[in-house]
């Protein structure tokens, strides 16, 4: 496996498995900051979706889209996009802070939108992008990569849907990322610009904690952030964590780093732990530690019945682009409903907004 330098680099190519006939889905990218724009469009793409074009006022990042995708078509402005009837949905990766503008205007000019995590940094924003959806009936939907774009993490919601462990009662989550500070733009180390690791990468795990317990709601317990080794970076939150009950009586808790050393051979040990009252599943996401060259999508449960290991590479894929795709066309949430798009990305700000920050003095 190819070493991936951070989970920016991270986007997932699958097998093609179009939900439509070609033209019946046409979308654009809009706003290129963030390499996970690359695998959002690779799962539209895959699911039968056809990119058109793309914009960022950015030279650089123009350049890098079309070298990935050369039968795309470069805009001029974005306006081009937004004025272009033909497309149905917008793909945006801009700066943190700015997605939800952009959100904004792509559903006034009635279309669609999909942002890359965090989808929105304020409560002000959330309470914006709310209000846009009810007025507009347009998605403001969420790219949750690392649930949505991971076959061990689709392959365990299986599992769990099939009560293979019985009722979830408790998730926890570890999403190690590592910073490559030469790598990242300069905004990415600004506090209002990125949101904080919370609502960053933290994003991630509370919509796994929600999807797996079945959550509508929870309440944030207590979170913790720190930059505990980047005082280079005085702005940047290189730890944080957080422990949530759940509407439902489930409980969740996640640790979120910058700490992934350079010896580990991908960008992270991204794990997590489902327990139920009849057994536990543990995911071991983008490599299994110890075993050089080793692929993602492992998979451990054990129940009543047996302890197993699946290894689910390649043979589950990603059901949700082609879902999205219908549930832009039918104005279905077979993908994600909006209400759990939007309840994750306000709780994961209202655990920033709340957490206790830690010192970094040693004593």
């Amino acid at each position: 496996m190819a070493k991936l330098i951070s989970g920016s680099d991270y986007a997932p190519k699958g097998k093609p498995n179009p939900v439509v006939k070609k033209g019946e889905f046409v979308f654009a990218a809009l706003g290129l900051y963030h390499g996970h724009i690359y695998g959002m469009c690779n799962g539209l793409i895959e699911a039968g979706g056809v990119l058109k074009t793309y914009y960022d006022s950015d030279p650089k990042y123009m350049e890098n889209f079309r070298r990935n995708f050369p039968d795309a078509r470069p805009a001029v402005s974005e306006n081009e996009i937004l004025n272009d009837k033909e497309i149905v949905l917008v793909a945006g990766a801009t700066m943190t802070n700015e997605r939800c503008a952009l959100g904004l205007r792509v559903m006034s000019a009635g279309k669609d939108y999909f942002t890359d995590k965090a989808p929105l940094t304020t409560l002000e924003q959330l309470a914006q992008a709310r209000e846009m959806v009810k007025k507009t009936s347009k998605k403001y939907a969420c790219y949750y990569s690392e649930r949505i774009h991971v076959e061990s993490a689709v392959f365990a919601g299986q599992l769990v849907e099939q009560g293979a462990i019985g009722r979830v009662v408790q998730v926890i989550g570890f999403g190690p990322h590592r910073l490559s500070a030469p790598n990242r733009p300069g905004w990415f180390f600004i506090k209002k610009n990125y949101g904080g690791i919370l609502c960053d990468i933290g994003s991630h795990n509370m919509e796994q904690i929600l999807y797996y317990t079945g959550a509508k709601n929870g309440r944030v317990v207590s979170s913790h952030i720190a930059n505990y080794n980047h005082s280079q970076f005085p702005e940047l939150d290189d730890f944080g964590d957080a422990h949530i009950v759940l509407d439902n009586n489930a409980t969740g808790y996640f640790r979120v780093d910058w700490f992934t050393p350079d010896g580990l051979q991908t960008w992270g040990d991204g794990r997590l732990f489902i327990l139920g009252t009849e057994g536990f599943i543990e995911q071991r996401k983008y490599m299994n530690l110890g075993v050089k060259g080793s692929s993602g999508g492992h998979v451990f449960m054990a129940n009543g019945k047996e302890e197993t290991h699946f290894h689910v590479e390649g043979k589950v894929g990603f059901p949700f682009f082609g879902q999205l795709i219908l549930d832009c066309l039918n104005r279905t949430e077979n993908a994600m409903t909006q209400a759990h798009a939007f309840k994750a990305a306000e709780l994961s700000v209202i655990a920033q907004n709340n957490a206790t920050v830690l010192e970094a003095t040693q004593k």
